[in-house]
């Protein structure tokens, strides 16, 4: 699908135009959106705008590629990417600009460039081709904050969760969190590095008022990445610290088991010593040498359990371990 937006000399604002009126002298500038093109309109694009092979290329190309800013003749070339709120899957998003024109190409819809849209049919008069591409990159960026803020809500979940009844399913769903940080790294770095060149670049020392707006973009990206870097460490944390619970509660079984089997050797020993098959054994002649020996065995049991309740090998009940809620929103 085609869309046109043109913005006269005289701030009238022209939309849904044919394609060959975009050019005309009366017009100031213009924007052209390729959503979902099929393989007319991208025929159509590549006639008309005449932009790089290489660009082209970019565009077309099915494995999605770094976000990057080239120069051409007489515009900028930017592929950036937004992401898809349920998967975290990384998606292209292109942009030729300059001065006269914008012209985005994107193979999946965009909210971003349909809420731009629609505020340029309302206050076109007022915005520029590099504003409409700030515009588009700055909702692309905020579209990351919620979904890291709800990975800092469920690390908080899981970490309250975590004491001497944890089970495997909390560390499922961690290494799932994990899994996710990863793809948002691999989308926000490249991001951080893009928005740098834009806000920094000399070539684009003509933007200055505009650079000054991506560069609180490229601000928000470092923070991004560092809450993400944050959350990662705090992550690693709670799987130790899981790691460490699991590893505790295994030593306590192994010192109970080990424990018992103790009391219960001197016990063994004595009904094995009396069970063997002589004919004169003179404590078995004793009236009461059945019970005595219980006696005994039963003092022998009590006395070695007192000893290791005493050193503590043999605990009983447990408190849970009180933890701090950790806070990790970057102010």
């Amino acid at each position: 699908m085609i869309r046109t937006t043109a913005i006269l000399n005289n701030g009238d604002i022209l939309q849904d135009i044919p394609l060959s009126r975009v050019k005309e002298d009366n017009v100031k500038w213009y924007w052209v959106d390729f959503s979902e093109p099929a393989d007319k309109d991208i025929r159509m694009m590549k006639r008309f705008f005449q932009f790089h092979p290489l660009a082209i290329e970019d565009c077309l190309d099915d494995f999605s590629e770094r976000p990057k800013l080239d120069f051409y003749g007489g515009y900028i070339f930017v592929l950036m990417h937004a992401i898809n709120r349920h998967t975290l899957d990384s998606y292209e998003v292109n942009l030729f600009v300059n001065g006269r024109f914008i012209v985005t190409f994107h193979k999946k819809p965009v909210n971003q460039i349909d809420h731009m849209w629609k505020m340029v049919s309302e206050e076109g008069a007022q915005l520029t081709p590099f504003t409409i591409m700030h515009g588009i990159i700055d909702r692309l960026v905020d579209e990351y904050f919620p979904l890291i803020y709800s990975i800092e809500d469920r690390l908080n979940t899981i970490e309250e969760n975590t004491n001497e009844e944890s089970d495997s399913n909390l560390m499922d769903e961690l290494f799932d969190i994990r899994h996710e940080m990863s793809k948002l790294r691999r989308t926000l770095i490249p991001m951080r590095d893009l928005l740098y060149r834009i806000s920094n670049s000399s070539r684009l020392n003509s933007l200055k008022e505009e650079q000054l707006y991506f560069n609180d973009v490229y601000d928000h990206l470092i923070k991004q990445v560092e809450m993400l870097e944050s959350y990662r460490e705090f992550s690693a944390d709670i799987r130790d610290n899981y790691l460490s619970i699991n590893s505790d509660k295994m030593n306590n079984i192994m010192m109970t088991l080990t424990v018992i089997t103790t009391i219960f050797m001197p016990l063994t020993f004595i009904a094995g010593l009396y069970g063997m098959n002589f004919v004169y054994m003179p404590e078995l002649n004793e009236h009461n040498g059945y019970f005595v020996v219980l006696t005994v065995m039963a003092l022998i049991a009590a006395v070695m359990f007192g000893f290791f309740v005493k050193i503590g090998w043999l605990k009983f009940g447990g408190r849970k371990r009180r933890r701090r809620k950790r806070l990790l929103k970057l102010k």
